[in-house]
């Protein structure tokens, strides 16, 4: 992990111990991005001020599982701040032991400021936005078999380095955009849009553990990948699976071919990353310089 020991365009923090933590030196809390938005994922980087057996977070009420680098002494791990938090300052709670057993604590308070997301008209069929009896089945299933899938957050940590984009294409629409399907239904768009015909190859963003691959009624077929530290990536309206649950799969590997399926007004590629519930934005993911 890298190490800066001055604050640079706003990334860096410096600290000492909070009152609660033992005063055996300073901490250093590095996070990206240099701007922390509602919606934003989040890199946190740790050097603490002796050797740790382990570190564990708290961070808007969701654990952060932290992974210790392999040359040196600093962790990292990935967190995530709703679309919906208000602009604030925000406590990061850090619990180490070290090597005899000791407890050290740290806190520290990061600032959130509030992203401006677009509104758009959507225009989608009918049974979208008034499905039917059947539809409705159909939808509490997938809510049923979408909540088990949910309910495991993985705290060891499977990706390595930078994520990538799945597809090389432009972005037809970001995250965060305000929809109104049909003049009615409304909702924000929770993932990232390419711009890819149908059958495009579409890859892995990052190593993981494929742990849903079936066709939706919203989503159509859909993949979702379990990236470990309670991080998921989900792809959408694809025309093809060419993964199963189970799967171990490699960053840039392909895992289907990208389609219209499911709630899209054509074929195009919709990249979700999630986070213990928390949906951010996939492309400042793809942003983030990894350890």
């Amino acid at each position: 992990m890298r190490r800066w020991l001055i604050c640079v365009c706003g990334l860096i923090w410096l600290a000492v111990p909070c009152l609660a933590a033992r005063k055996v030196g300073s901490w250093a809390v590095a996070a990206q991005p240099v701007r922390v938005v509602n919606g934003s994922p989040l890199l946190i980087e740790v050097t603490p001020p002796r050797e740790l057996k382990s570190l564990s977070g708290s961070w808007l009420g969701h654990d952060v599982y932290f992974s210790a680098e392999k040359n040196g002494h600093g962790w990292y791990g990935l967190a995530g701040i709703p679309l919906d938090e208000k602009p604030g300052k925000y406590s990061l709670e850090l619990h180490g032991v070290g090597e005899k057993g000791e407890a050290l604590s740290f806190e520290r308070k990061l600032t959130v400021a509030k992203a401006k997301y677009k509104q758009i008209q959507v225009t989608v069929p009918a049974k979208f936005t008034e499905p039917s009896p059947a539809d409705l089945q159909e939808i509490a299933a997938d809510k049923a078999t979408k909540a088990k899938v949910f309910a495991g957050v993985t705290p060891q940590q499977e990706w390595s380095g930078d994520f990538e984009p799945p597809v090389k294409a432009a972005i037809s629409d970001v995250f965060g955009t305000a929809r109104t399907f049909n003049g009615q239904t409304q909702s924000e768009h929770q993932g990232l849009d390419f711009a890819v015909p149908q059958g495009t190859a579409v890859m892995a963003v990052n190593s993981g553990t494929v742990i849903l691959a079936q066709p939706l009624f919203f989503e159509g077929n859909c993949v979702m990948i379990d990236h470990g530290q309670g991080l998921l990536t989900i792809y959408m309206h694809l025309s093809k699976l060419e993964v199963k649950p189970g799967d171990k799969v490699e960053r840039g590997q392909q895992i289907g071919l990208s389609g219209g399926t499911g709630r899209a007004t054509g074929p195009h590629l919709h990249l979700a990353a999630r986070w213990q519930g928390i949906y951010v934005d996939p492309q400042a993911l793809l942003a983030l310089k990894m350890p």
